[in-house]
Formats: C-alpha cells, structure tokens, sequence
C-alpha cells in the first residue's frame, strides 16, 4: 500500500511541476503569477519533489513513508489556508480543484501512514 501511495502521489507532482516550470505567459497572466521566474522554480522544486517520491517507490521504507505523509501534509497545509482566505474570489471550479487536491494528498498521507514499515521488514526478516 505505501508503494502504491508513493506513485499516486508522483502521479500528481511530476505534472504539476512540469506544469509549473513551462507555464506559458498567457496562463501566468490569468492565474496572475508575477514573476515568472517564481513559477519557474517552484516547477522544478514540485517535479523535483515529485520524482524523489517516484525513486522511493522502489524500495519503500520508513524514511520514504515519513517523506510522504510530511511532504503531503505540509502542501495541505498551505492549500487549504490559502483556499479558505480566498473564498469567493477564486472561480468555483479552481477551489474544487484545489481543496479536491488537498483531499487526495491527505487520503495519500493517511495510507502512506498506515502502510508505515514494521521493524521486521526494515530488517530484513
């Protein structure tokens, strides 16, 4: 189960990120994100992070089940704040997607938290 948690949730950074760092101008005018460079960058952070939890997937152990909940956490963290200040100012269907979002991260996390490695299997009994 944490290997499968691992991958769904790569399944969302990696193209978020990609999304993220090849953001056309046209679009970052209309989600109105200046400057350009910041998207840029948090792309490739996402993408970067995205692919880490892909590697992890291989071998999953306790380290990678923490990276997971941690990393998931904290994104929902910051969405669902960010969510809930805006309000009606954001279009009805960028809020589903966002707090759908948050949702699916917390779930991941919570698997993520009950697939955690026993003792035995970090052993390699």
């Amino acid at each position: 189960m944490l290997r499968a948690a691992l991958w769904l949730t790569s399944l969302v950074f990696v193209p978020v990120g990609l999304f993220l760092y090849f953001l056309p101008p046209e679009v970052a005018t209309l989600l109105t994100v200046s400057p350009l460079w910041l998207a840029r960058v948090s792309g490739g952070l996402v993408l970067a992070w995205g692919l880490l939890l892909l590697a992890a997937s291989n071998r999953p152990d306790a380290l990678g089940a923490g990276a997971l909940a941690g990393g998931n956490l904290l994104l929902v963290a910051a969405l669902v704040p960010a969510v809930l200040r805006l309000g009606d100012t954001l279009p009805p269907a960028v809020r589903g997607a966002m707090l759908g979002a948050a949702a699916l991260l917390t779930v991941l996390a919570v698997m993520g938290l009950l697939a955690w490695p026993s003792a035995s299997s970090r052993r390699g009994a």
